[in-house]
């Protein structure tokens, strides 16, 4: 697909998506949301991509949908049809068995912040900003933001956030779990990919596991959660990365991880 509103780059083992929209604040159409679907599904089959990071040119992250685009259909079963298409694509970057990082360079809202959610980690610049304003227009953040904003940050601060569509800076958005770290604007790619170059250390299918069942235990009770874990040490201790990683534990060395 030939890619017009993004530019995804693979360098390093760092696979990185930039939006590239900022006339419109890097809000999506369906355009957009189309060519970001297939540059997701090439990083998920690439031996080259290691981690996925996505950030936003100008001085936006994203706004999320173009409004122009999302005009509500009198039609609710034919909303739900589009609705679904940005919730396979947030459900597909949280699905995903790499490790997803956002690198958040300015305004993040709407379905931006809805994205940057889906993310596994979150780095923010220190002038970003963050909020859901989807109430100032009659409707909530609807494709994972009450859901997933609620499990990142807590009840009472989700509520706090998206009841009052306000915005909140970068140290907020840190002080309420909101993002992983805050960092001088000029330096955030070279801190984002120092993280991403940290978990590439790490044997990349316990990376992946560990993703996957963080993720599905959330979800399920407890006693669910630690069988996911057995399961998933049973498969990875077959592994030539655990084989690997024991000898090198032994040998005092750096373990070099295949992804086998």
């Amino acid at each position: 697909m030939t890619m017009e509103k993004i530019a995804l780059e693979v360098a390093g083992g760092i696979a990185t998506i930039t939006f590239r929209n900022p006339s419109k604040l890097n809000a999506w159409d369906g355009q957009m949301l189309e060519e970001l679907k297939a540059a997701v599904g090439d990083v998920a089959g690439r031996e080259d991509a290691r981690v996925l990071v996505f950030t936003g040119e100008g001085r936006a992250f994203s706004v999320g949908a173009d409004m122009n685009w999302f005009t509500p259909d009198p039609l609710t079963h034919r909303f739900r049809i589009q609705a679904r298409s940005a919730h396979d694509f947030f459900d597909a970057i949280e699905d995903l068995e790499k490790p997803v990082l956002a690198a958040i360079n300015g305004i993040c809202v709407g379905g931006g912040l809805e994205l940057a959610l889906s993310c596994d980690i979150r780095v923010a610049a220190a002038g970003a900003q963050f909020g859901f304003p989807e109430v100032n227009a009659g409707i909530i953040p609807g494709s994972g933001g009450c859901s997933r904003l609620a499990r990142l940050v807590g009840v009472g601060a989700a509520k706090e956030l998206i009841l009052t569509g306000e915005m909140i800076s970068a140290t907020e958005a840190k002080a309420i779990g909101l993002v992983n770290t805050v960092i001088q604007a000029d330096q955030l790619m070279v801190k984002t990919r120092e993280y991403a170059e940290k978990i590439m250390r790490r044997g990349p299918l316990a990376v992946g596991m560990a993703k996957q069942v963080i993720n599905t235990a959330l979800s399920v009770d407890a006693a669910t959660g630690r069988a996911l874990e057995r399961l998933a040490q049973s498969i990875l201790l077959k592994t030539k990365d655990a084989e690997e990683g024991f000898l090198a534990f032994r040998e005092k060395r750096r373990p070099k991880f295949s992804g086998r």
